[in-house]
């Protein structure tokens, strides 16, 4: 991956500033129909990332595997979220713990504050620091903890990357992207095992999540995303928006730069930007689910879908540009 990541990656946005372009955002992209066959891409779909958080559906889908028994949608959804740390997010993690008898000195996941500005405020004024609870990755972590308690495994060791969770995590990952290259394995931002994929093979698995037959636990964790977008994120994140205005959809944010989803079809996407800015995601995701067709579907929210991927560029306050997909 390391240096070979910048060669033959394409714009996917450009920052424009009083008409002029300030800056540009690089990166890669792929749209995948159904049956796998690539309807639109942007430098070579094959590439190797990092999905960083976009991967968490995937982990989630070894968690069920491996006894995590969620009693609702709710704490599916916030074991699959990389949530603000909102009161609702912070209930439905104790409540997994709760239900296999952990605690939140179970947690080893990065210890945080909540990443909601107004949730991190009371946090603070309520006497607490940063805290593995309030970590974006809890429910991650506690939906791992939950299946090794009903699996007999090892609890305190359940972030080593050969843990037979993160054992189990690894064949999941492989058996929804179908890469055939091993993947390079590192330490994510919160203490997890990270595991690359190929960024088609990202898009390809999320597919295989939206159109899950029935009572399966793939398509258990699809309608839990779609139920619970505020509990995949948050009040004002993009990623929940995406869902509240698409009907059926389901998508994942990552850092760096990575997005990954599926319209209820199976036409799927990924993208990373290279630089790993945050700021054009919006606006690139908004123009990938057009060019999907999310706006053919019933229900769609075409006004909230187009201040979705509307990102303002300002001056003294007041917008002078806009971030805007280059496709």
């Amino acid at each position: 991956m390391g240096s070979e990541i910048s060669e033959g990656s394409g714009v996917l946005a450009r920052v424009l500033r009083g008409g002029i372009v300030e800056s540009v955002h690089f990166g890669y992209l792929v749209i995948l129909a159904r049956d796998g066959s690539v309807l639109f891409s942007i430098g070579n779909p094959a590439v190797s990332i990092f999905a960083r958080s976009s991967l968490k559906p995937l982990q989630l889908l070894a968690s069920l595997r491996s006894g995590f028994s969620p009693h609702d949608d709710a704490e599916l959804a916030v074991a699959a979220s990389s949530h603000s740390g909102e009161p609702m997010h912070l209930a439905a993690v104790r409540q997994i713990l709760a239900n296999a008898n952990l605690y939140e000195s179970d947690l080893q996941n990065t210890p945080a504050l909540p990443l909601d500005n107004e949730a991190a405020f009371e946090w603070r004024l309520s006497g607490h620091g940063p805290e593995s609870l309030t970590q974006n990755c809890s429910g991650k972590h506690a939906a791992m903890l939950s299946a090794c308690a009903a699996s007999g495994w090892d609890t305190e060791a359940y972030l080593d990357r050969d843990h037979p969770l993160q054992l189990a995590v690894r064949k999941t990952i492989a058996e929804l992207t179908e890469d055939v290259n091993p993947p390079s394995v590192t330490v994510d931002g919160c203490g997890a095992p990270l595991f690359s994929t190929s960024l088609v093979g990202l898009a390809r698995a999320f597919s295989k999540l939206a159109t899950a037959a029935s009572g399966t636990p793939e398509a258990r964790i699809a309608a839990a995303l779609r139920e619970h977008p505020e509990l995949v994120g948050g009040t004002g994140r993009d990623v929940t928006l995406a869902m509240q205005a698409v009907p059926g959809l389901i998508c994942k944010d990552g850092a760096e730069g990575v997005y990954a989803g599926a319209l209820p079809n199976g036409t799927a996407f990924a993208f990373k930007v290279l630089d790993g800015s945050g700021r054009p995601r919006p606006a690139i995701l908004a123009r990938v689910l057009e060019l999907a067709g999310a706006g053919q579907l019933p229900g769609v929210n075409i006004i909230a879908l187009n201040e979705l991927g509307t990102v303002p560029v300002l001056g003294h306050g007041q917008p002078v540009g806009a971030v805007e997909p280059a496709f």
